[in-house]
């Protein structure tokens, strides 16, 4: 009876099968969960004992189709589970880690599904298949071998019980960081404190105290990097400090919420499961399987990258202290943002902070992300107010092309609020494919303060160009089409998923796009055009810092992932400092984006060696800005190519390939270089 009531067990009625958030309880997703999980069981077991000869059909599309209600559940729950937990979906993610890393590797580990796999490897060339059809099975056969398939059955133990304790510690990481990042927002409770903060972060401030049920005053709650965005305008530099040493000590404290010893074990066992799959490090069993192929090609990037980064940064420190005069004698990690932005006023005349009034939330998304992607693509965006999403503050928009095909519907989840983890990101709640006759539903998050009601919500310029990012994965999400559901959407290799977005940026500041939404929210009036040159003046300030904490991040995502099975590591600040000093980017001033504690990307959250993967994409999206330029910017033309080229074929063939067929050849790094002052 229960299960009859289930509505995550069967495909839903609702438009692009929505999930019908409105009927789902608690008590379905445990059931669901395993119910999908046996189901699928079944379902590989009868593929793996077929007594027919392995063919595309009974192996590979048979594959494809098996785990619906799993991947039905696992969508909507996940979703839940980052942005809207609950002490219910903590407890049950905790519980279902080692549960699904079982149930993965059941079937990857499957020797008799193995062998029918590469039966067809080994006759690809006599099977007459089609591009995609052979692209599946070379991914099948590369994915199952990197994953163990061809391990022993002692080594196949020893495998699963690392990817079952792995599966819960990160998890444990995650649910840590959120709690630790709630305890230690900063509450203000007198104003006067707050001097530089316009009226709309104020009330911000303000609302959020009252949500946390504070007696009064203000809550600065902390995003998930390293600093802060009212850091470039607090004037109290005692505040200022306080914010970014209540940012530093997340996941170092000690009690409950204490990640050290969590970051020893991950990367401890990480280490020995690369040496069980035949590899030097986690780094190497990553890169196998990305475009870069190998760490040695990373650390080639970033190596290069680094030392001029770090002279940047060097010069613009000597650039703050001049600025500052004689009110500090050392530029410290909380002082940065706060003189970066009186330099840019006083070399630019641009004050960042005045521009947030041409930046209203609904204007910015309405008028400048949709109408880019509108006049870019040809689609029409309109918001479906009788769809109901999976938390009152989510909204629903329905994507539709030019000639009225439908396209897919997009949610938007963009305040912040307690239950959510910090960051922004994307996810697939119904994945495309024609195989399964699947349409499909993305979701972005983003985590903006939430003004009282009222009230406009007025973005900042890196928020602004955040709502650009996010909706550029949603794009990737809703034009891909592909025929298996493998490669739907974003299922491309960790380190090209990022450049789609990346490449969607560019319109923020495109004249016509900029033109149509960066209009006073209350006078009406447009953003005076010398502004905006001057912003585009000045954005190589600040690059040197920029860079540099992100490659730090990034070289140190690097080196927790080059330690082998041998290596004993037992102090996590040593190794942190150590590997910034070997990386010439030990700069107490410039500290990394994320530090070891609080690096949910590479501990948390499926960018484990991989968060190099946002430099690396980087090359090809500044490649792909000059394309652009040089082929006349926001048309129809160009749009078609980059969504039939790049968009539009998801994870179906080689990335790199679908990036020589859009550009005609492969990414310079040059325009990356002089992007970021780096020439």
């Amino acid at each position: 009876m229960a299960s009859a009531r289930n509505p995550l067990l069967t495909e839903s009625t609702l438009p692009f099968h929505l999930p019908p958030f409105a009927e789902i309880r608690e008590e379905h997703y445990g059931e669901a969960f395993a119910i999908g999980m046996a189901e699928q069981r079944e379902e590989v077991a009868a593929i793996s004992a077929n007594p027919d000869a392995p063919t595309i059909e009974n192996t590979l599309v048979a594959l494809e189709r098996s785990g619906r209600v799993l991947d039905r559940v696992a969508s909507v729950f996940f979703n839940k589970a980052s942005s809207d937990s609950t002490a219910f979906t903590d407890d049950l993610e905790q519980d279902l880690a080692p549960l699904l890393a079982a149930h993965h590797d059941a079937i990857t580990l499957d020797p008799a599904l193995f062998a029918r796999i590469d039966d067809l490897w080994r006759r690809v060339d006599e099977l007459d298949l089609d591009a995609e059809t052979r692209y599946l099975l070379e991914r099948y056969h590369t994915e199952f071998t990197l994953a163990g398939a061809g391990l022993d059955a002692e080594q196949k133990r020893r495998l699963s019980a690392l990817n079952a304790e792995l599966a819960t510690l990160t998890t444990r990481f995650e649910k840590n960081l959120l709690a630790d990042t709630n305890d230690l927002a900063v509450h203000v409770l007198d104003v006067s404190e707050l001097d530089g903060v316009e009226e709309g972060q104020l009330a911000a401030a303000r609302e959020a105290a009252a949500e946390r049920g504070l007696d009064g005053g203000y809550l600065i709650t902390l995003p998930l990097f390293t600093g802060h965005p009212l850091l470039a305008s607090l004037t109290r530099r005692d505040l200022r400090e306080r914010i970014m040493k209540a940012s530093r000590s997340r996941g170092i404290r000690g009690g409950d919420h204490d990640n050290r010893d969590l970051v020893l074990e991950v990367t401890r066992l990480r280490a020995q499961r690369a040496r069980l799959l035949g590899f030097r490090d986690h780094a190497s069993s990553v890169t196998a399987d990305e475009t870069a192929r190998t760490p040695e090609a990373v650390a080639e990037l970033l190596g290069r990258l680094a030392p001029a980064a770090a002279r940047n940064a060097a010069a613009e420190n000597a650039a703050l202290l001049g600025a500052a005069g004689e009110e500090i004698d050392e530029v410290r990690s909380w002082d940065w943002a706060f003189y970066a932005e009186r330099v840019r006023q006083a070399r630019y005349d641009v004050d960042t902070a005045a521009m947030k009034p041409y930046f209203e939330l609904e204007r910015v998304l309405r008028d400048g992300v949709f109408h880019a992607a509108e006049r870019l693509y040809g689609v029409t965006i309109r918001e479906r107010d009788d769809l109901v999403a999976y938390h009152p503050a989510a909204r629903v928009f329905e994507v539709t092309d030019g000639d009225g095909t439908p396209v897919g519907l997009y949610i938007g989840d963009f305040y912040i609020r307690d239950s959510k983890r910090g960051g922004a990101w994307m996810n697939s709640l119904v994945s495309q494919s024609s195989l399964l006759d699947e349409p499909v539903v993305v979701v972005n998050n983003l985590n903006i303060g939430k003004p009282p009601a009222g009230m406009p919500t007025l973005l900042t310029v890196d928020e602004t160009e955040t709502l650009f990012h996010e909706f550029g994965h949603a794009l990737h999400g809703l034009f891909a089409r592909v025929r298996y559901p493998r490669f739907s959407g974003t299922n491309v290799f960790r380190d090209f998923v990022e450049f789609p977005s990346q490449a969607n940026e560019m319109w923020m500041l495109w004249p016509e796009v900029l033109a149509n939404y960066a209009v006073h929210h209350e006078t009406g009036e447009p953003m005076p055009g010398d502004l905006v040159e001057r912003l585009e003046a000045s954005s190589t300030w600040g690059q040197g810092f920029g860079t540099s904490e992100y490659l730090a991040a990034a070289m140190l995502d690097q080196a927790w992932h080059r330690i082998t099975a041998d290596d004993e590591v037992t102090d996590v600040a040593a190794f942190e400092a150590r590997a910034l000093a070997e990386a010439g980017l030990a700069d107490e001033a410039v500290p990394p984006r994320y530090a070891s504690t609080y690096f949910a990307h590479t501990f948390a959250g499926g960018y484990d060696a991989g968060y190099y993967s946002y430099i690396w994409s980087e090359v090809l999206d500044a490649d792909t800005v000059e394309w652009f330029r040089e082929n006349g910017g926001l048309t129809r033309e160009n749009g078609d190519r980059f969504r039939a080229r790049l968009l539009g074929v998801g994870g179906s063939k080689n990335p790199l390939e679908a990036y020589r067929d859009f550009r005609g050849r492969d990414a310079r790094i040059e325009p990356l270089l002089e992007r970021r002052g780096l020439s």
